[in-house]
């Protein structure tokens, strides 16, 4: 634990240090431009390195390892093309032992981190708030729990730059490709697309009879999501339960948003788009218990609440509630990462005790 700890007190210090929103020179390197580079350069390699050289961390480490082996015997596997093709390269490169199972968790590492600090850099207004909202929401360290998904989400927050624009031909081509890995990652298409919209009053009543369609239809679209999903009926995943903790993060997102509304969303399409994948995230864990593994499909929705929240904070025209929001924000946040630290060592997590390959 003292590791993730010292991890997340030091990246985080050191992201207060990057700026994020420093002008750019043509044909020159400011000074901050090189502090962001050396630091950007830090803060990577410490989380990528802690990643990927874990052994046997992680809830799905052991049943990784049995796919390897199942796509090496040319088994039926539930894993998707791309992934499949990742292994089957490494595997003709380093054999199919745990040496080829450390280099393809290290490649996927490297992946989700990059694509997440980099996601951070270009789209937040301010990159230390939402670096810090990014730890301690517990989404680095729960890439070391489900591999593909999370290198599949990262690709998510990625590509959401685009989505924001309404350039969709990039927007697609980044999300199809994600598909490879994790096919869940399609459902960000039309609900990004509809995120995008300006939603009138009409829209509204047509969301809120969606919602009585997932109450009293839900057996009928567990249908639809079992034809394209048809691993997932009657798994460990399928449980009919939704998150409470979630529900609470995105309704308290949701009374923040609405107490600053004229000074965000109102006038800034952005802040809308995030707005509006908070509120599709609500719904969803309301609404949509039959889903399996419904919090994964939430956090497509809800990991925008790392650009949301500082952009809310930065706009609060009086200082004293900004210093008073700020406050309750980030102790918030801290009591979610100590209560989800306190939980690592659970069968279902298994994030602690940390080992590593170096001293295995």
């Amino acid at each position: 634990m003292a590791l993730y700890i010292g991890l997340t007190v030091v990246t985080i210090a050191a992201a207060f240090f990057v700026n994020n929103q420093t002008a750019v020179q043509a044909n020159a390197v400011t000074r901050q431009q090189m502090c962001n580079r050396i630091l950007l350069a830090g803060i990577f390699s410490l989380l990528f390195l802690v990643s990927a050289c874990r052994i046997y961390v992680g809830n799905d480490y052991m049943p990784y390892l049995q796919i390897f082996e199942r796509i090496h015997k040319g088994q039926i596997v539930s894993t998707e093309i791309g992934f499949n093709a990742v292994v089957r390269v490494v595997q003709f490169f380093f054999g199919t032992g745990i040496s080829a199972a450390l280099v393809i968790f290290t490649i996927f590492a490297f992946g989700t981190v990059y694509f997440m600090l980099r996601a951070i850099y270009e789209q937040s207004v301010c990159f230390a708030w939402t670096f810090f909202l990014f730890m301690t929401s517990g989404y680095y360290f729960s890439s070391m729990m489900t591999v593909r998904y999370y290198f599949v989400l990262a690709i998510v927050l990625y590509a959401m730059k685009y989505a924001v624009k309404k350039n969709w031909l990039p927007f697609v081509f980044w999300i199809l490709f994600a598909a490879l890995f994790h096919k869940s990652v399609l459902f960000v298409i039309p609900v990004y697309w509809l995120a995008g919209r300006r939603w009138k009053k009409r829209h509204i009543l047509l969301a809120a009879g969606m919602c009585v369609t997932f109450l009293v239809f839900g057996d009928f679209y567990r249908r639809i999501i079992f034809y394209f999903y048809p691993y997932y009926e009657n798994s460990v995943f399928d449980t009919g339960s939704t998150s409470l903790v979630n529900i609470a993060k995105c309704i308290c997102v949701l009374a923040l948003t609405l107490l600053y509304y004229k000074y965000t969303v109102k006038a800034d399409e952005k802040m809308r788009f995030y707005f509006y994948l908070n509120l599709g995230s609500l719904i969803l864990y309301v609404f949509c218990s039959f889903m399996p593994e419904v919090s994964r499909i939430g956090y497509y929705l809800n990991v925008a609440n790392i650009f949301l929240i500082p952009s809310v904070l930065k706009s609060i025209p009086d200082k004293k509630q900004k210093r008073f929001f700020a406050g309750v924000v980030a102790l918030a946040f801290c009591l979610y990462f100590a209560m989800f630290l306190r939980d690592a060592y659970a069968e279902g997590i298994r994030l602690l005790p940390y080992q590593s390959w170096l001293f295995y």
